[in-house]
């Protein structure tokens, strides 16, 4: 049942270029799994559903390596600072249940233009930005890209597709640097980890497919609204 779980999670989010770290960690949490492996593990997945992704959206020449860049460098080094933190596990959810609800707000309720043509980046917010997200990313386990999503469709940086295709990277790379700090710090992975992670990159290599294929800007749109909602509500609740 786990694995199919993970499956399904990992298939939903894929369709908006996450990975679903927090709805991971929302299952590992409903299974009683050790404080101290759940974080490991999501990032762990994290990578697998968010490599996939990356790969798809790169071969098809969506991913704005110049947008997404002072993100990355600012991301990095906080992540890693963030994954050597051992958070009270409450205190986690409560915070980070709060921050997703209000994300998913602003976007289900904006009304946005998904034809408007992007605002340009500004480098020193996408600096401020990165770090705050990296931080929050290798904290927590959830790889970042629920937040850096809606912050750049709510401010016009990107359209909801090319939001989609810049946050599996930046999902990758935060979870890489925030799995590290978590190691050091150590926290490991639960030992079934392996079977999870046949079914995260299987959910993510069909929910990839079905977000580039099937799915319009508005929809996509909403559908993460959706995700980062429910998200919110299983960390505060659950």
């Amino acid at each position: 049942m786990l694995v199919l779980l993970f499956g399904a999670v990992s298939l939903l989010y894929a369709t908006v270029g996450q990975a679903g770290g927090t709805a991971f960690l929302a299952v590992m949490a409903f299974a009683s799994f050790p404080s101290n492996e759940m974080r490991p593990t999501a990032l762990l997945l994290n990578i697998v559903a968010a490599t996939y992704s990356t790969w798809l959206f790169n071969r098809g020449s969506l991913v704005d390596w110049a947008k997404l860049r002072p993100f990355l460098l600012a991301s990095l080094p906080t992540a890693l600072v963030g994954g050597f933190i051992v958070l009270d596990e409450r205190f986690y959810k409560t915070v980070t249940g709060l921050i997703l609800l209000f994300a998913a707000t602003i976007l289900a309720l904006r009304r946005a233009d998904d034809s408007k043509p992007d605002r340009p980046i500004w480098f020193w917010g996408a600096i401020s930005i990165g770090a705050a997200v990296g931080f929050v990313s290798g904290l927590t386990g959830v790889g970042g890209g629920v937040f850096l999503a809606p912050i750049l469709i709510a401010s016009h940086r990107a359209s909801p597709k090319q939001t989609a295709a810049l946050s599996a990277p930046f999902i990758l790379a935060n979870s890489v640097v925030g799995l590290a700090g978590a190691l050091y710090a150590g926290q490991a992975p639960t030992a079934d980890t392996w079977l999870f992670v046949l079914a995260a990159l299987a959910g993510a290599m069909i929910g990839a497919i079905v977000g580039l294929r099937w799915l319009s800007q508005t929809t996509t749109r909403y559908i993460l609204a959706v995700i980062l909602g429910a998200a919110g509500v299983q960390l505060l609740f659950f």
